[in-house]
Order: C-alpha cells, then structure tokens, then sequence
C-alpha cells in the first residue's frame, strides 16, 4: 500500500485538481442514483451494495431502470455486462500501469472510463500509473458514498419525480454515448440499436428490447479495443525492467514494514 501512495504523491497539482473535479462530479451522479433508485421502490441497501461491487455508473443505472420498469433482473444483469463489455480492451489498454499481485486485482476493479482516460493521456508510464490510481481510488469513494448519500435523501424526499431527478438515469446513459458518436459508423450503428429497440418494445418485455439491440450489434461494432492504445508505451526496455525490478523490491519490503 505504501508503494500506491508513494506513486499518487507523483501528480502534479493541475493533474491532481482535474481528477478531484470529476471524481467529485462522479459523487453527485451518484447522489442522483442513489435517490432515484429509493424513489422507484428499492431498498437504501441495493444502491449501495451495486456502487460497491459493481462501480460502473452505466451498468448500474441500466441494471435500475429495467428491474424497475418491470424487466427480469437477468435480462438486466446480461444488459450490465453487454455494455461493461469495452472493459476488456480497456485492461488491454492499461496492464502496464496495474501492476502485479493484488494490485492488479484492485487495478481491475477499479478500471472505469475515466480512470482509463487519465491513465492513456499522460507521457510516461509513471505518471500513467499515479493518474490510474488516483482517479480510480477516487471514484472507489466518491461512487459509493455519494449513493448511500442520494439512497438516504431519497428516503426523506419521497416521490423524487417531483424533482426531476427521473430524467437523470436516460441524460446520464445519453452522456455517456455521446463522446461515441462523433463518426458516421458509430451513430448508424447507435440509430440502427435505437430502432431495433423500438420496433421490439410492443412485443417484448420491459429490458429484453434493449438486450435484444445490444445483441444484434454485436457483430457490427468496431473490433474491441481497435482504437485503444497502450498506457505508457514511451516507456523503454531499460525503464521497464528497471520499474519491475523496483516493484518487487518494494514488494519484499512491506512484510518486512508490517512486521516492525
């Protein structure tokens, strides 16, 4: 753990605000979760528990709004994993800068876009690594708590509606594709969802029109992790080794810290 807080210190203060500021903005997303996801029937403890265990707002607002829609709550959970599908590549992407042994584990659980985003826009794998960590420790807490935040005020507020706040989960989902739609595949192929979803609505039960689009498009989609690149590539041979070599040494050395 010693070695993690060691690698984060390395940020520079504008790098370390501008993930401060959206770990931040991820809390206030989830307030609004947390609060609908109250105001649709469920129970403070569901909202909580997904923000903990499954930390991906998308797969989570979709899992929601379909159970809530009357859907099956695995159609929803196939939905979930669909769209957290792009995390293959994504760890693809970022295996460099994880690490090894359990921090790998937790690198995996903590592997969202933005934490991807911070770690693919830095020069070298050492600020790769610090600007992974850092935001993905900072959504590790931000998500959560402010889910049981929203689940709490939502308990207080009642109908959330009158608030508007039902519009959050379908503005968040729209947010979140947008940035996909800036070439002409990806928008023919969102419309070409979109309409297969709409046609099946009248047939199909709540949650299986999307699941049915998510489907059909699989084999029209770009190749996963086409246009992702590695974190940290600028890193030579040399630096390489002599990183791993580090990481190792400083993984001899916590026992041995723990111990004292």
């Amino acid at each position: 753990m010693r070695s993690i807080w060691r690698t984060l210190r390395a940020l520079d203060p504008a790098l370390r605000r501008n993930i401060t500021l959206v770990c931040l903005a991820d809390g206030v997303v989830a307030m609004s979760y947390g609060a609908i996801s109250v105001g649709m029937g469920f129970g403070v403890w569901l909202p909580v528990l997904l923000a903990v265990l499954v930390l991906a707002g998308a797969s989570e607002i979709l899992f929601i709004g379909i159970v809530a829609a009357g859907g099956s709550p695995v159609a929803a959970t196939v939905a979930g994993l669909l769209v957290n599908a792009r995390h293959l590549p994504f760890g693809l992407a970022v295996s460099e800068v994880v690490g090894r042994g359990w921090r790998r584990v937790l690198g995996s659980h903590v592997l969202n876009d933005e934490s991807l985003v911070f770690a693919l826009g830095q020069r070298d794998a050492e600020r790769s690594r610090a600007a992974f960590w850092a935001c993905g420790l900072g959504i590790l807490i931000c998500w959560p708590l402010g889910a049981l935040a929203g689940a709490l005020l939502g308990t207080v507020i009642g109908d959330t509606d009158s608030f508007g706040l039902d519009a959050m989960f379908p503005a968040v989902l729209l947010a979140l594709v947008l940035p996909q739609l800036r070439d002409a595949r990806s928008g023919g192929t969102a419309l070409a969802g979109a309409a297969i979803a709409l046609v099946a609505t009248p047939f199909l039960p709540a949650g299986l029109p999307v699941l049915l689009a998510l489907l059909a498009l699989i084999g029209l989609v770009r190749r996963p992790g086409a246009g992702v690149r590695k974190a940290g590539v600028r890193e030579e041979p040399e630096e390489r080794e002599e990183r791993e070599e580090r990481e190792e040494r400083e993984e001899r050395e916590e026992p041995k810290e723990e111990a004292r």
